[in-house]
């Protein structure tokens, strides 16, 4: 009896040394894939937001994940592209299985539990209305009693008071693709909020350009940021003096060429 407890333990000992040998390889090849590299995983979610994030190729690619990509490598990380959709990033941010995403801080809910990059690019919102309307809005104001397509789960701080209030009427739909669609051939929808960006990209691969006109200017405009947790402050002080200098020698410039 006492042999078998002994040859119990021994065997019970070894499994258990090979399970923490077997994991202990794991966080090491996640953490450094080929040799000691550091590894940032980036969320690039589902659906992209072209031009900023473009997935559904061979390779994630965009304004924003060739600036990280970029500034990453030259920081000594791999960057690894994750897609989590967003309702899920914050708390998958927070929980450690993603080290970024791309956010403006006025889209956050709870931006104090979080640290942001300096901008790498402006977001400006603009209305798009069809053609067809014979009318281009121009203000919150002149959208008054009408309906707004606006993107599902998005923030919009300036039209916020105007949702609340019901004085416009907002209408959520889960693809910025789809926003225009609804515009163009619903009778009850006058006028889509999109990034003036990412609009003109949409419109061009629809083949669509011919069919919206755009507010004069900007509703909103907000820096599109890099969001990171609170640990993340060494990265975030490199990563800002490397966006630094890539603004300052043009490298910044030619990425954003790319996609206009």
């Amino acid at each position: 009896m006492k042999h078998r407890k002994l040859r119990w333990f021994t065997d019970f000992s070894s499994r258990f040394v090979c399970a923490l040998s077997l994991l202990a390889l794991s966080l090491c090849a996640s953490a450094s894939p080929g040799s000691n590299q550091k590894v940032f995983r980036f969320n690039i979610s589902p659906n992209g937001y072209p031009p900023y994030m473009i997935v559904g190729q061979d390779e994630p690619s965009g304004i924003m994940w060739d600036v990280v990509a970029l500034i990453s490598e030259r920081l000594g990380y791999q960057i690894v592209a994750k897609q989590i959709p967003r309702k899920r990033v914050d708390q998958m941010l927070l929980d450690g299985y993603i080290d970024g995403t791309s956010r403006a801080e006025e889209w956050t809910h709870e931006p104090e539990k979080f640290l942001f990059t300096e901008p790498v690019v402006d977001i400006q919102e603009v209305f798009f209305t069809p053609k067809h309307a014979g009318e281009t809005y121009h203000s919150p104001e002149d959208l008054f009693s009408k309906t707004v397509v606006a993107h599902l789960g998005y923030m919009y701080p300036e039209l916020r008071p105007h949702f609340e209030s019901g004085a416009i009427k907002r209408f959520d739909v889960s693809r910025d693709r789809d926003m225009f669609n609804f515009v163009l051939h619903g009778d009850r929808f006058d006028a889509a909020i999109v990034d003036i960006l990412v609009g003109k990209w949409i419109l061009k691969q629809e083949g669509l350009q011919d069919q919206f006109t755009t507010s004069a200017s900007g509703i909103s405009s907000y820096g599109f940021r890099i969001m990171v947790r609170k640990d993340y402050q060494a990265f975030v002080g490199d990563f800002n003096a490397e966006l630094a200098r890539i603004r300052d020698n043009g490298e910044l410039a030619a990425i954003l060429a790319n996609y206009r």
